[in-house]
């Protein structure tokens, strides 16, 4: 944007003395409330504070993308406890909300060339730099690079409602906007569902990975009980040889001793 500098001052701010005349309510005292009626948008539970989810509840309310709404929760959650008190989140989003205005009313007089003494520009743009920066800001605001890989086509059709139909310019920005947003929102969704999966993936590679150690350890159980048990019918069939042994060890003694006694027998007769 331009940037403009006043050549003479006004003791009056433009606009004090008509809201004077008309008895207008001071802006600030109006974002005040209007900060005061987001806090109870957002906090419909009644909880007295506001956290990151609950202010995704001003999307339809603000030309402002969940992720643009997470940035502007952030900002305002100074302490970084993730919750807003109503004195933080209404003194914060005053602030926003003004500053917003603030710009959009610079936009206006910076398009419609009102201002209340001469001026003179310090700095100017082209039409190309100015169309430029408007269509990038307008991109920057709707997250557009998070949802198009090309913006070729929709800047060319902005440019050209520019040019040609600037009247129903603001109704495509409009248009852009609810698309956009339910980009977005589709884009979060398949997150969603990604993480979902790859959590689901997860947790089944773990319980395949625990039935695997479970077979692992069934097989090595029936196979320590099987070496067992093969070693008892060994020691078994050892003991049975020896008993075995013993017994034809006996019985080659008897016919030794009898066969002792034969001969001393024949000899003495």
């Amino acid at each position: 944007m331009d940037r403009i500098k006043a050549d003479c001052t006004s003791p009056v701010q433009p606009g004090d003395a008509e809201r004077s005349k008309t008895g207008e309510q001071d802006p600030e005292l109006t974002v005040l409330r209007k900060a005061q009626e987001f806090f109870q948008i957002c906090d419909l539970e009644g909880k007295g504070f506001v956290t990151c989810q609950d202010m995704q509840r001003l999307h339809p309310e603000l030309p402002l993308s969940l992720e643009e709404l997470e940035k502007v929760f952030v900002t305002l959650d100074a302490d970084g406890n993730g919750s807003l008190t109503p004195k933080e989140f209404i003194t914060g989003f005053s602030h926003f909300l003004l500053e917003q205005i603030a710009l959009k009313n610079d936009m206006v007089l910076s398009s419609e060339g009102e201002t209340a003494c001469p001026v003179r520009y310090e700095e100017t743009m082209s039409g190309d730099e100015d169309e430029e920066f408007h269509f990038s800001n307008l991109m920057d605001r709707l997250g557009a690079t998070k949802v198009l890989d090309d913006e070729t086509d929709v800047k060319q059709l902005w440019l050209q409602l520019r040019k040609e139909e600037p009247h129903l310019l603001s109704n495509f920005e409009d248009f852009l906007v609810r698309i956009f947003s339910q980009l977005q929102e589709a884009d979060n969704e398949k997150n969603e569902l990604e993480y979902a999966l790859k959590k689901k993936i997860a947790a089944y590679d773990e319980e395949i990975q625990r039935l695997y150690e479970e077979m692992e350890q069934q097989i090595k159980k029936e196979k320590e009980q099987f070496l067992l048990k093969d070693t008892e019918r060994f020691q078994s069939h050892s003991q049975e040889l020896e008993c075995k042994l013993r017994s034809k060890e006996q019985e080659l003694e008897q016919l030794v001793q009898k066969q002792k006694r034969v001969l001393t027998a024949i000899l003495l007769s």
